[in-house]
């Protein structure tokens, strides 16, 4: 039998199929396409201490090999994530995490404090959200800013803690060593790469606030280079993401030293793709005659 469990900082998931944040709500929508339950995991929608509506204007923007987002953190808010969606997300038989950003310290503190005690199996600190106190420079910038924030968190929340790293770091190595030292348990990586796109018919660029967030198959090798690196640099386990569309891509992300994976653009192509992923990455195992993730996790290394 094919063992498929990985360990992710004291919790067993089933298998190292996530569904990544901002890709899968809260798990209902894709509920009717297959068992939601099979996967290891889901990371809520990005959530902020207070409700907000998200950027106006265009959101979306497919390109040749991904998409480009801007939806600006449409949420519930955590009191009404804690009240309303976290039921949903734990009818599933799967880990809970929830993903949270804010635009000061303070917010990501208030936010964590009410999480804590909530029933989430993890909490996935969203470092890409602008620092409103410091011109709007994304925490995950400079590790500086990183430091402060994780530490902060990390002083009100005793549950596991995984940080996501922004592939706009000045020096990604750097930041991940600097959010483990402020107190990560794990990390997540990549969020989305700032990008753009012009409608040349009506000569300006599509989203309201001109850049967006790049994500797929487009940004997968910059993404799987960066999971590699960092997880050389640190002891602490780390979760890769940035356009797995199969069951190999998840495979060399786990031979690139990731514990495990998170699924988010290929949501969108099909519904159903994380299950069917899982699948493809149970029969590479087969073909091959790997009986654990042990066996190759790191092999690239």
């Amino acid at each position: 039998m094919l063992d498929l469990t990985a360990g992710l900082c004291g919790i067993e998931l089933k298998n190292p199929i996530l569904a990544a944040s901002g890709t899968f709500g809260f798990g209902e929508e894709f509920a009717p396409y297959f068992d939601v339950s099979r996967l290891g995991g889901i990371c809520s929608k990005g959530l902020t201490l207070n409700p907000r509506g998200g950027n106006p204007g265009t959101r979306m923007w497919e390109t040749s090999a991904g998409m480009l987002n801007s939806v600006g953190l449409q949420n519930p808010g955590v009191s009404g994530f804690i009240a309303n969606e976290l039921n949903i997300m734990r009818s599933f038989s799967t880990v809970v995490i929830a993903n949270l950003g804010g635009g000061t310290v303070e917010e990501y503190v208030e936010g964590a404090a009410l999480l804590n005690d909530a029933g989430i199996d993890m909490l996935e600190l969203n470092i890409s959200c602008p620092n409103v106190r410091q011109g709007g420079v994304a925490f995950g910038i400079k590790a500086e800013a990183a430091m402060e924030v994780v530490a902060a968190v990390r002083a009100v929340y005793h549950g596991p803690m995984m940080v996501k790293l922004s592939p706009n770091a000045e020096d990604i190595t750097q930041m991940a060593a600097a959010c483990v030292q402020a107190g990560a348990d794990a990390l997540s990586l990549i969020n989305t790469i700032k990008a753009m796109v012009i409608d040349v018919y009506k000569r300006r660029p599509v989203f309201r606030n001109t850049v967006a967030g790049l994500s797929g198959p487009a940004v997968k090798p910059i993404a799987l280079r960066m999971v590699y690196e960092v997880s050389k640099a640190v002891d602490v386990p780390v979760v890769g993401l940035g356009g797995i569309m199969t069951g190999i891509d998840a495979v060399e992300f786990i031979m690139a030293g990731a514990t495990a994976v998170q699924v988010g653009t290929a949501n969108f192509v099909r519904p159903d793709m994380a299950a069917r992923i899982l699948e493809e990455l149970e029969a590479f195992m087969e073909q091959q005659g790997i009986g654990s993730l042990e066996e190759i996790r790191g092999c690239a290394h």
